[in-house]
C-alpha cells in the first residue's frame, strides 16, 4: 500500500485554507521541504489521513506558494503576456496586448494574495507590511512587482506584475505586431544613424520600454550605452551596456539612490548614449544638461497624453527643480530633436507609435513647440508638417536621405 493511502477521505474545496496553513506551520518549524511524504505526515498529525490523489493536490498548493510567483507564474510564463493583475481571490486578470481579460487562476483567500505579495516583496528586498502597506520592486526575472495592502486598498490586497521580457523585440517584430507601420524602420535606423535626441512618449502601457529598447538595438556596436533607470526593465540587444538602477531608502531611511544622482554618474562613465529609462522629476535638469554639453544622441521615455503635450510635461518637471521657464525652453531646443509617441487602442489593446514630432523654438516668445513630422498609417507613415525639418535633421548629421 502507498504511504499516502489507506482508508482516506478526500478534501472539500472549503478545507484546503485551513488545511494548507496547518501544513504550512507544521513544515516551518521542522524546516523541511513539502514533499508528499512530509505532508501526509503533517497531516496525520492533524488526524487527517488523505489519499494519494488529495495529498498531492496539498503539495501542489504549498509549492505554488513557495515558489516563483505562486498561481501566477503559469500567467507570467506565457510569451504574450505584459501584465497580470490581482484585485481578490477570484478577480486575477491579465493582459495579452489585446487588453484586459479574467484569468482562470483563483486564490484560497485574502490572506494567500497577501502571503504571495509579502514574499515576494520580501525576496526583492522591500518591506511589505501594516506599517509599511505599499511595495514597488524588481523581482530576480526583471519582473516588476508593485502591491497594496489593506487599509490603504479596500478589501482585498492587490498585486500588480509587469512582464519584463528577456530580450527586446526586433524591428521586424514591432512591424508584424503594428507597432511600426510597413517602412517604419528605416525612418527609425536613420533618426539613430543621425544622432538625434528624442523622447518616446505615451501613457501607461502603450508600449514606451519595448520601442526604446528595440531602438537601442540599432545603435552602433562600438559605441557605450548607459541606462539611468528607477526600476532596471530595459534590455537592449547591444554589446555594450551599463546598467544603473536606483535605490530606496533603507528601514532607518538612509542609503537612497536617485535617478538624479545616476544621471550625475552616468556622465562620468564616458556614454556615446545616455538613456533615462524614464524622466519623472528634476532628474531631467541633469538629463538635459548632459544632452546640451557634448552627449548627443540621448534618449528616455516620458509620460504625456500627446506629443504636443511634451513642452508643458517637460515645463512641469523642470519647475519641480527650480528651473526657470524660459531656461527650460532654452534647454530643451538646444538638447532634443524629436518627439517619438505611442498610443495603445482602447478597442484592440494593439500598440502603434502614432506620430513623430520635431521640435521647434518660436523666434518671439522662445517657447518650445511641436510639429507632426510623420503619422502611423497603414501603408506606412504618412509625412506631416515638420517633415521637411526632420529630412533636414537627418540629412546634415549623417543619417542619410529619409
Amino acid at each position: 500500500m502507498s504511504a499516502l493511502s489507506g482508508s482516506a477521505e478526500a478534501v472539500e474545496p472549503a478545507d484546503l485554507p485551513e488545511l494548507l496553513e496547518a501544513v504550512r506551520l507544521r513544515l516551518a518549524e521542522e524546516g523541511a521541504e513539502p514533499t508528499p511524504g512530509r505532508v501526509a505526515a503533517a497531516l496525520r498529525a492533524r488526524g487527517r489521513l488523505l489519499g494519494d490523489s488529495a495529498v498531492l493536490s496539498v503539495v501542489r498548493a504549498l509549492r505554488s506558494e513557495l515558489v516563483g510567483a505562486g498561481p501566477l507564474q503559469p500567467l507570467l510564463a506565457e510569451p504574450d503576456v505584459t501584465d497580470v493583475l490581482v484585485n481578490g481571490p477570484a478577480e486575477v486578470w491579465v493582459d495579452r496586448g489585446r487588453g484586459l481579460e479574467r484569468a482562470d487562476v483563483r486564490f484560497a483567500d485574502a490572506a494567500a494574495i497577501r502571503r504571495l505579495a509579502q514574499r515576494l516583496a520580501a525576496a526583492a528586498g522591500r518591506r511589505l507590511d501594516d506599517a509599511r502597506p505599499w511595495a514597488d520592486a524588481r523581482l530576480a526575472d526583471g519582473t516588476r512587482m508593485h502591491a497594496v495592502l489593506p487599509p490603504v486598498v479596500v478589501g482585498s490586497p492587490c498585486l500588480s506584475l509587469r512582464v519584463v521580457r528577456p530580450r527586446a523585440f526586433s524591428t521586424a517584430e514591432l512591424t508584424e505586431a503594428g507597432t511600426l507601420p510597413p517602412g517604419g524602420e528605416r525612418l527609425l535606423r536613420a533618426v539613430l544613424a543621425a544622432r538625434l535626441s528624442f523622447l518616446v512618449t505615451g501613457g501607461t502601457g502603450s508600449g514606451k520600454s519595448t520601442l526604446l529598447a528595440t531602438l537601442l538595438g540599432l545603435v552602433a556596436p562600438d559605441e557605450r550605452i548607459v541606462l539611468v533607470e528607477d526600476s532596471a526593465e530595459l534590455r537592449p540587444s547591444h554589446p555594450h551596456v551599463v546598467r544603473l538602477e536606483t535605490r530606496p531608502a533603507n528601514q532607518e531611511g538612509a542609503g537612497r539612490v536617485t535617478l538624479h544622482d545616476l544621471v550625475r554618474q552616468a556622465l562620468r562613465m564616458r556614454p556615446d548614449r545616455l538613456v533615462v529609462g524614464e524622466v519623472r522629476g528634476g532628474e531631467v535638469t541633469e538629463l538635459l544638461s548632459a544632452l546640451n554639453t557634448g552627449h548627443d544622441g540621448g534618449c528616455g521615455t516620458l509620460h504625456a497624453n500627446a506629443a504636443a503635450d511634451v513642452p508643458a510635461r517637460l515645463e512641469a518637471l523642470g519647475s519641480t527643480a527650480g528651473l526657470p521657464r524660459a531656461a527650460l525652453h532654452s534647454q530643451v531646443a538646444a538638447a532634443l530633436s524629436l518627439v517619438l509617441h505611442l498610443v495603445r487602442d482602447r478597442a484592440s489593446g494593439q500598440r502603434r507609435l502614432a506620430e513623430i514630432h520635431v521640435l521647434r523654438q518660436d523666434d518671439e516668445t522662445g517657447l518650445v513647440y511641436t510639429l507632426p513630422a510623420a503619422r502611423w498609417a497603414p501603408g506606412g507613415f504618412e509625412r506631416g508638417s515638420g517633415w521637411a525639418r526632420l529630412a533636414q535633421l537627418c540629412a546634415q548629421v549623417g543619417g542619410g536621405e529619409l
